[in-house]
């Protein structure tokens, strides 16, 4: 009689350690099988880690499992490999890296009556066009949207039918674009480091050609039977870009969260069909579909902060994360940016990256003019309206009249950022939060918290002593009535955060059906728009003012990628920016101050001051947070943890302190998330700095009190040692208390 075979497995919680099961008899199990299992009393879907694995030692009730799911896609082991990867380095458990992978994918199914409509659709709609084009009658105005409803078609239909391709070869993609001398210089350089097999980093000034060698690249890598990721930091990017890879790549994929469930599934599912091709265009979350085969991925804007996943665990970064995954493919990596972040930057210099610039705009003489307007000083002499001065409202006017269209970039939503009262003074505030309420006038009037979305009603009437309120500030809900009231017969267009990135609203703008479109920071991100003659920061303040040792960084990086949004068809661009601070070292940076060419030793000064204050690329940074809604009770705890954690500094004579892995209740299991092997007195702790506790500057969030630690490593050999050793602290420090600690490493 066959015995039930035993397993482990891995459930999307947070779990130190991967439980037992048995299998019955004579089932066929496999590592990567999904299957449902009872846990605590609760049915859960698990994935095999490990099949016959050694009989944990512990006393340990071990139940029997079901079956494995006959109609769901096997997990591949190298899946499994990286989830454990990204669980070590980001000190979470691979429970919870498989929890963020989403929902258990069933075998591709293809609505074939759906598909069969769409080529219903092309084939009228071609006919229609073809018509069109035919007789001498027919608009522009027609045609144009002719092709664009054919396109929107076309896109609907490559996302339904995947890479079908029944020969399972590899296409003919042809890629007929003049290269420039310095980008066919970028390209040679470009495959000599990714021959070296090391990460490239790209430095392409807005307008060189990036997207080019990208789509160069990526056809090659198809051709020679590879696939491809192609990474982007925003949804609203993804749309602009698809129908221009699609013209080279009629296949490519697009995967991002506003694609509905089902059709996320059935792209997962199609990248299952070995032999035949794939290019995933796509966010964060398109690094955890089961990639095979890989062999290029692309990171566009590789400084965007987008790319860092803030919560829930696991807290990566996509820039780090996409490095991980081509490594364990043996593929190639492409970093681009016109702003590379300081981190790869410097990768470049010690040579841990291979460093390729391209400094020529592909179009010459496409270069931006930058004026900085002093508000103050315009103030002084009545030159401002509202929020815009006289100055930059002429050159509106100028823009608009001659047929170009503006970009207005107003780092806050809603009508403005607080209102007070102007009989008591009193500034409305979040019950939960204790930050000022924003006014919003549409789609309703309504006071809200842009932390935890609290709401309500705007009555315009004081609560404590009934007098009038009165907005202070201003948002891009207001300066597009201000924009609306100076410049009446404009057709105006706003993008931000409450609208979201309306594909319809960058589609209009790029056929020049609005004359200016004012938005927040996702205006500033990798557009093309052909007509954009003006970009303006209507208060960059804002923007120079955040409280992070990244802010100048971060601030140049914002700017430099819009002013990029003009001047990009060689017709020269005007890129304004009001401030009140012009004198600030990136304004004048911005503007070609001393020495602009000088790039080496900008870098040099950052890099000194980062070394100086111990901050990354020289450290790397772990950020521990703890939550209550009773802020002495959160005081007594963080005080706690924060002296476990000075322990490890200094520990208590003849101590060795933990050792080997951590698994929390069954210390016979092998397969915890975050290891270390090394005991407290053998690592040097010197080095390390812990901060804190303190408040950070959103202090009181949803109603709780937030205090946070921060620990500064050298990036040594002992790094992994140490990350391991704060993980345990943390977790004893969790199962003590019964309090949940988030732990984000490398914070932005």
């Amino acid at each position: 009689m066959d015995e039930k075979r035993l397993i482990q497995v891995i459930l999307p919680l947070r779990l130190d350690w991967e439980p037992y099961y048995y299998v019955p008899a004579g089932v066929d199990v496999a590592v990567g099988d999904r299957l449902k299992v009872n846990f605590a009393g609760h049915f859960y879907m698990a994935v095999v880690s490990s099949v016959d694995p050694p009989a944990p030692s512990a006393d340990i009730k071990i139940v029997t499992a079901g079956a494995p799911e006959a109609d769901t896609l096997r997990i591949p082991e190298r899946d499994i490999e990286f989830w454990r990867k990204i669980a070590s380095y980001y000190m979470c458990t691979v429970g919870e890296v498989y929890r963020l992978v989403g929902p258990p994918l069933r075998a591709e199914e293809k609505d074939e009556r759906r598909i069969s409509d769409l080529l219903k659709r092309a084939s009228n709609k071609t006919k229609l066009l073809e018509k069109a084009r035919a007789s001498t009658r027919t608009k522009a105005e027609t045609i144009i949207r002719l092709q664009q409803e054919l396109d929107e078609i076309m896109r609907q239909l490559r996302q339904e039918q995947g890479a079908d391709i029944s020969s399972g070869e590899a296409p003919d993609l042809n890629f007929n674009v003049k290269f420039s001398p310095a980008q066919d210089k970028a390209l040679l350089q470009i495959k000599e480091g990714l021959a070296q097999g090391k990460p490239v980093l790209l430095e392409g000034v807005t307008g060189s050609g990036k997207t080019e060698l990208y789509l160069q690249l990526a056809c090659e890598t198809l051709r020679a039977g590879k696939n491809v990721l192609y990474l982007v930091p925003e949804i609203a990017l993804s749309r602009q870009l698809e129908d221009r890879i699609a013209r080279v790549v009629p296949f490519v994929q697009v995967y991002h969260s506003r694609e509905s469930i089902g059709r996320r599934n059935a792209v997962a599912a199609g990248l299952r069909r070995e032999g035949v091709p794939y290019m995933i265009l796509g966010t964060r979350m398109s690094l955890f579909l089961s990639h095979h085969n890989l062999g290029l991925v692309i990171v566009d804007e590789e400084h965007d902060r987008s790319y860092k996943q803030d919560s829930p665990a696991p807290r990566y970064h996509a820039r780090e994360t996409a490095i991980l995954l081509a490594g364990l493919h043996g593929a190639g990596v492409v970093l681009g940016s016109a702003t590379p972040s300081l981190e790869s930057a410097y990768n470049a210099r010690i040579g841990r990256f291979t460093g390729v610039e391209l400094k020529e705009a592909y179009y010459k003489g496409g270069e931006a003019s930058v004026q900085i307007i002093d508000m103050v000083a315009e103030r002084k002499k009545r030159g401002v309206v509202g929020s815009l001065s006289r100055k930059l409202i002429d050159a509106i006017s100028e823009t608009i009249t001659s047929g170009g269209q503006v970009l207005l970039l107003r780092s806050r939503r809603a009508f403005s950022p607080a209102v007070q009262c102007i009989g008591c003074g009193a500034v409305p505030r979040c019950p939960k939060c204790n930050v000022p309420l924003s006014y919003h006038t549409s789609p309703r009037e309504r006071l809200l918290c842009h932390y935890c979305g609290y709401g309500r009603p705007y009555t315009g009437t004081c609560k404590e002593c009934g007098g009038e309120l009165q907005p202070i500030g201003s948002g891009t809900q207001k300066v597009e009535q201000e924009l609306q009231d100076i410049f009446p017969q404009a057709r105006i267009g706003r993008m931000d955060s409450d609208i979201g990135p309306d594909p319809e609203t960058i589609r209009s703008f790029a056929k020049g059906e609005i004359d200016i479109l004012i938005g927040t920071q996702m205006l500033t991100k990798g557009f093309d728009f052909a007509g954009v003659a003006l970009v303006s920061v209507v208060m960059a303040d804002d923007i120079l003012s955040v409280q992070d040792f990244r802010a100048d960084e971060y601030a140049l990086h914002l700017l430099e990628q819009f002013k990029g949004r003009c001047g990009r068809r060689g017709t020269p661009g005007r890129f304004i920016v009001q401030t009140r601070v012009p004198a600030h070292p990136v304004l004048q940076q911005l503007a070609g101050g001393p020495d602009p060419q000088d790039e080496a030793g900008m870098l040099d000064t950052s890099l000194e001051e980062r070394r100086l204050f111990s901050y990354p690329p020289f450290t790397r940074i772990v950020l521990l947070s703890l939550r209550d809604k009773n802020p002495q009770r959160l005081a007594h705890q963080i005080d706690t943890l924060a002296e476990n954690l000075r322990a490890l500094q200094h520990p208590s004579p003849g101590s060795t302190g933990p050792q080997g892995t951590y698994e929390q209740g069954h210390p016979s299991s092998q397969s915890s998330s975050v290891t270390g092997s090394i005991g407290l007195t053998a690592l040097s702790w010197d080095n390390v700095m812990i901060i804190g506790p303190y408040a950070p500057v959103n202090d009181h969030i949803g109603g709780e009190y937030v205090r946070s630690i921060r620990i500064m490593l050298p990036r040594d050999k002992h790094l992994l040692a140490r990350k391991a050793a704060i993980y345990r602290t943390v977790r004893s420090f969790e199962t003590s208390t019964y309090r949940f600690v988030a732990i984000d490493v490398d914070p932005v």
